[in-house]
């Protein structure tokens, strides 16, 4: 798609009104999708830039529009818990206790893939990030593409992580195939809180996953310690060792790794 002949389409949706109505909206977006397309949309954190997760070439697109290497995983969108029996293989007690706790909302949770996700979503790793946002936009185009959608932040490379629909257009006009412009998001840029629930281990006998009722927390986000503890308990949630846990508000797309083999890159939920 070349951007000096190309302008991306930008469809203007009312995000309060009625399903139907909203669904009707997002019809040329979700159908996009469908075609391995890949569209912006928004979320309560960020703007996300949404592609199957199934598709090995949906995921290709995302990476070439954003300018960035391929070699980092990302973080799957869901629009109801009844998608994930789709794209992983359990969920752990702790994990579904935590979801329900935050879910829909900024929390994204790691759980054992299923192979049915495109490798480059997972990078290689048997883990996937998964989170359902709370944005009525983004569950609504979900459900109306009947797909998992795999979604970093919407921006080039480097460039901060968008809350308008203006700010995706500025940075990959020509880029993309559509942007769904749901007004401004309700943050500030602060993307989801990524963890790891110690109990999607049980058969593991490394001593870092031993910890079977520890959440760590792979990047910090709108989920703060203290509400996950609120939910599990004192001293039960902890920072990956590997990331800095006075970086709440990091706009960059890199992504947390933790010594476990599971990581996420930075996206719009």
């Amino acid at each position: 798609m070349s951007s000096s002949t190309y302008k991306t389409p930008v469809w203007v949706v009312t995000p309060n009104c009625s399903g139907k109505d909203l669904h009707n909206m997002l019809r040329d977006a979700a159908s996009l999708l469908q075609k391995n397309e890949v569209v912006a949309f928004p979320t309560e954190t960020v703007y996300g830039l949404g592609g199957s997760a199934l598709s090995n070439e949906a995921i290709e697109k995302i990476y070439a529009a954003k300018g960035r290497p391929s070699d980092n995983p990302l973080i799957v969108h869901i629009a109801s818990s009844d998608q994930l029996g789709g794209i992983v293989d359990f969920v752990s007690p702790l994990s579904d206790q935590l979801m329900k706790a935050f879910w829909p909302g900024p929390l994204t949770v790691i759980l054992p893939a299923k192979n049915t996700l495109s490798c480059r979503v997972t990078a290689g790793l048997r883990t996937v990030a998964v989170r359902m946002p709370s944005h009525p936009v983004a569950r609504a185009l979900i459900h109306a593409s009947g797909l998992p959608i795999a979604a970093p932040s919407a921006n080039m490379s480097g460039r901060p992580s968008p809350t308008t629909a203006q700010h995706v257009f500025t940075d990959l006009n020509g880029r993309i195939s559509g942007i769904v412009d749901g007004g401004a998001v309700e943050g500030i840029g602060l993307e989801s809180t990524v963890i790891e629930c110690g109990d999607i281990y049980n058969n593991n006998n490394n001593d870092h996953h031993n910890h079977k009722n520890l959440v760590t927390i792979l990047r910090p986000g709108g989920v703060t310690k203290e509400m996950l503890e609120s939910v599990v308990g004192l001293g039960n949630v902890v920072y990956d060792p590997y990331i800095d846990s006075s970086s709440f508000t990091s706009s960059s797309s890199s992504s947390s790794s933790s010594s476990s083999s599971s990581s996420s890159s930075s996206s719009s939920s």
